[in-house]
């Protein structure tokens, strides 16, 4: 009965393809955005406790501590050592005139904690140097294109000069613009001159010491937010989710594909059922119970939803492979919570269409293989 009736058979498969591959890409694209705006946060591997402004809700909105601050931090006894931090925006110009702004990070001239810890070219010992910065590979790109990643080409920053020491590969940020990273003592001095300019304080709590011991110390010592990377990461992502469009915009995505999913197997089963009420009628006339009949017709369902599913989320899987290369799609990926997420919800639609349907079935005359 399923496979005899090609177009609906593959008219089924097709929409539960489609609607698996709309929703595992949305909430793929979802996650990944998501993701992209902690990315500063997370890039930061020798530092595990954040100390900002009282009033800070998320990394990208900063105000500026005073250098006090950072003496004040170091002089919490749970605090092993405390160093600064400084990220802003600058416009980076290369030799022939090319320009765009740049995500500038500011870290530590001492311990040059804040750098990301992959180097494509060069190392992190460059930016001892003078006038050296670490740039990562979408800025390298963009500046140099065509370029094998290498250092020794020149950027203007503000009113530096500065030579690139090093390609790093920097998490993706939320907007996808060049990460460019210079000692502290250099960072300050590529923006406007303000009476302020440290943004965060990186700790690292003594050995031995539980980490929300330390950010409660901090807090109550200073009257300064300390935050784990973790918990900091997550009042970003929290922020952007009740702040921006982003949720309303894909759950309205996913939503449609969640509705043409069961429009389309809803509307393709109850037609399926209706044309074959005879040959259901006469298995009940042979004595076939209503819940045999059901039990067939479910694995039908089951069926379908096994081929649509895989096609679906094949197509997404392929989607994101032969985008990985792409500095634009960076850190866009089909994670496995996603597949069984979607799986789930695709599973739901089929088999509530499909219970929907059945109902002719169950209150179908056997005689009615005798009539007409």
């Amino acid at each position: 009965m399923l496979t005899g009736d090609k177009p609906k058979y593959f008219g089924l498969v097709l929409a539960i393809a489609f609607s698996t591959f709309l929703m595992s890409h949305q909430m793929s694209i979802f996650v990944g955005l998501l993701e992209r705006t902690r990315s500063q946060i997370r890039d930061v591997q020798d530092a595990r406790i954040w100390v900002m402004d009282p009033k800070t809700q998320y990394v990208d909105e900063v105000r500026a501590l005073s250098e006090q601050t950072l003496y004040s931090v170091r002089g919490v006894s749970a605090v092993e050592w405390a160093v600064p931090l400084f990220k802003g925006i600058a416009r980076a110009k290369a030799a022939d005139g090319t320009f765009r702004n740049a995500i500038l990070m500011g870290v530590d001239d001492a311990s040059l904690t804040g750098l990301p810890q992959k180097f494509l070219a060069g190392d992190a010992g460059a930016l001892r140097a003078p006038r050296t910065i670490a740039i990562d590979r979408v800025g390298f790109a963009y500046f140099f294109p065509g370029q094998a990643y290498s250092t020794g080409q020149e950027l203007e920053l503000g009113p530096l000069v500065m030579r690139v020491g090093a390609v790093v590969d920097a998490s993706p940020p939320f907007v996808n613009l060049p990460v460019v990273y210079a000692r502290y003592s250099e960072a300050t001095q590529m923006v406007g001159r303000e009476r302020r300019l440290m943004s965060f304080v990186l700790v690292k709590g003594r050995e031995g010491v539980d980490e929300a011991e330390v950010c409660r110390q901090i807090r109550e010592q200073t009257g300064l937010k300390a935050l784990t990377s973790s918990d900091f990461g997550w009042d970003t992502i929290w922020y952007y989710i009740r702040n921006t469009g982003i949720p309303i915009n894909f759950g309205i995505t996913i939503s449609i594909a969640l509705l043409v999913g069961a429009l389309v197997s809803g509307q393709t089963f109850s037609l399926f059922i209706l044309e074959n009420l005879r040959y259901f009628g006469a298995l009940k006339a042979i004595g076939v119970t209503n819940i045999r009949i059901v039990l067939m017709i479910l694995l039908q369902a089951v069926v379908v939803f096994l081929i649509g599913y895989s096609l679906g989320i094949s197509w997404t899987a392929l989607f994101f492979e032969l985008t990985k290369e792409n500095l634009d799609l960076r850190g866009f990926r089909l994670l496995p919570e996603i597949m069984l997420i979607t799986g789930g919800l695709v599973f739901s639609v089929v088999t509530a269409a499909t219970v929907l349907s059945v109902r002719r079935v169950v209150v179908v005359d056997p005689a009615v293989v005798f009539r007409g």
